[in-house]
């Protein structure tokens, strides 16, 4: 039957038309963005997941962030016991020349005062982001020479935990300005060149000035260089052991960097589009909106056929 009233090829045609220019109107739009989801009514499981794999995966750029800062600061306090290594090697053997008799030991001593001096300010300016962790007070509120670097994000049935890597500075610190604190170098040593609370010098401010070539003195010489050798090989110890945290703070940065990089394609796979897909849809539905732009004309022209019966 053919009605004025209702037109029913029209009506199919428009129906048609209307939802190619949808779907065309989505394809569009994935080819815009980039995104096949690009908010929760597109796919709400895919979203949520996305959603959350994102915010892991800023979690963990600020893990290498702080793996970063725990790296640099680490690189500090090792050349600053580097650097002490050597000043100290210098004082050591100004100490075994003094052991010679007849020597001016006062001229030496000139000379060990102003190596003494490149050893506190070496120690003072090994400061990173704040943190020094050569020379320290021990007495100030909330001092702890146990440091933390964050080192992993992990999320395990919705609960997140936080790994870190813990190192004792207690090892490390040349000077302690704490009463009671003990450094390497402002630590007392005893007659045997170990630190001692019974001691009765320190590196930093040993004098040999005063001393003679006689017994007693040359004793005391002797108890120096080995407080000195006592001094580097603690300083070794110490370098030795930031060098093992920092190969092990490198391996963890890669192993975040490769995470990372695992968590993001894992979102691209969920919620990216896929650019040669999109474009074979686009042109296929420029087609078809075209070719219902066509259709709904004819339907449209069928009521105007009706003129023609009654001429």
């Amino acid at each position: 039957m053919t009605s004025l009233l209702t037109n029913m090829a029209a009506k199919t045609a428009l129906q048609t038309l209307t939802q190619t220019n949808r779907s065309l109107e989505t394809t569009q739009n994935r080819i815009a963005t980039g995104k096949s989801v690009g908010s929760a009514q597109d796919n709400a499981a895919y979203w949520s997941i996305a959603t959350t794999m994102r915010s892991d995966s800023a979690a963990l750029s600020t893990v290498q962030d702080a793996l970063g800062l725990g790296s640099a600061t680490l690189d500090v306090a090792s050349n600053a016991l580097s650097s002490s290594i050597e000043v100290m090697n210098q004082i050591k053997a100004k100490l075994v020349a003094a052991r010679e008799p007849g020597v001016d030991k006062t001229k030496i001593q000139t000379e060990i005062t102003q190596l003494q001096g490149t050893l506190q300010s070496v120690a003072d300016a090994s400061v990173f982001s704040g943190e020094n962790w050569v020379s320290v007070n021990s007495g100030v509120t909330g001092y702890n020479a146990s440091k933390n670097v964050v080192a992993s994000f992990s999320r395990t049935a919705g609960a997140v935990s936080i790994g870190t890597i813990t190192i004792d500075t207690s090892a490390v610190k040349l000077f302690d300005a704490d009463a009671t604190g003990v450094g390497i170098l402002d630590g007392s040593r005893g007659s045997n060149g170990a630190l001692s609370t019974a001691g009765t010098f320190a590196l930093s401010t040993v004098s040999i000035a005063a001393l003679t070539d006689s017994a007693a003195d040359i004793t005391t010489l002797n108890s120096y260089i080995a407080g000195a050798d006592a001094a580097i090989s603690t300083m070794t110890q110490s370098a030795s052991t930031l060098g093992a945290v920092k190969s092990r703070i490198t391996l963890q940065k890669d192993f975040i960097s490769g995470l990372k990089a695992a968590i993001d394609n894992g979102i691209g796979q969920l919620v990216d589009a896929d650019m040669n897909e999109e474009s074979t849809r686009l042109q296929a539905l420029q087609v078809q909106a075209q070719l219902g732009v066509q259709a709904l004309s004819i339907a449209n022209q069928s009521s105007q056929n009706i003129l023609s019966l009654f001429r």
